[in-house]
């Protein structure tokens, strides 16, 4: 089946790779490999209980898999925010199709969240927590929205820029979401929600803020709503 599913994979962006260039195993791909590969193998130790031989195949397995589904993403456009968080799907995506025996999605929701969290991964959640609600944040945000880059490329992500009205944080509204367009035609639909409630983890880790959702795309709601709300916040 996962042989399969990228060979379909392949087929499908066959046309669309020979009009445009194609991401490489270069730069974020690579970081993002050195930078987690360890924690994804010992998190299935840890976290969904598998020898460490096993780990070690789905590892090796993982790996090749990964620079495939790479090799055949549309490289993404420079004022593209969310080039990280495609390749950061296709590395889950990647370790997903070298399990023989899939968990379901509530352990993956802990396998995920347990392998993204490692030391350095905190430290950039506290940084990113200081810089929310400023100014450099909400124009990136406004500007994020106004890019539409999911028109030009089905891999990225469409928003909408929403500031509270009380002052205390905003929404950022999903449309299209290029997580769920991969992981449809990965056959791994049924287990995006494992990758969205990271969004939660990593306000924890944040420090400053509160994450509130109430819809999602993958389970049919009409948009993704990330909401990111000040903690503490009192109004005066």
């Amino acid at each position: 089946m996962p042989s399969q599913c990228l060979r379909q994979l392949t087929n499908s962006w066959r046309c669309r790779s020979e009009k445009g260039n194609r991401m490489r195993y270069i730069g974020m791909p690579v970081g993002m490999w050195a930078l987690f590969a360890r924690s994804f193998r010992d998190k299935l130790v840890y976290v969904l209980g598998f020898d460490r031989e096993e780990a070690g195949r789905v590892l090796k397995a993982a790996r090749l898999r990964y620079k495939g589904i790479i090799a055949h993403l549309p490289e993404f456009e420079k004022a593209d925010r969310f080039k990280l968080n495609i390749v950061s799907c296709a590395m889950f995506s990647a370790f997903l199709l070298s399990m023989e025996n899939g968990p379901d999605v509530d352990q993956l929701t802990d396998y995920y969240a347990e392998a993204m969290i490692t030391g350095p991964m905190k430290w950039f959640c506290r940084m990113e927590g200081k810089r929310k609600f400023s100014a450099r944040d909400i124009s990136g945000m406004k500007a994020t929205a106004a890019f539409n880059a999911a028109d030009r490329n089905p891999y990225s992500w469409n928003m909408e820029f929403l500031l509270y009205e009380d002052g205390n944080g905003y929404e950022a509204r999903f449309s299209r979401c290029g997580i769920c367009s991969l992981m449809k035609e990965l056959g791994l639909y049924d287990l995006v929600p494992a990758m969205c409630h990271l969004d939660y983890t990593m306000s924890d880790a944040s420090g400053t803020y509160d994450f509130i959702r109430e819809y999602t795309l993958a389970s049919g709601g009409p948009y993704c709503d990330c909401g990111y709300k000040r903690k503490a916040w009192r109004n005066p």
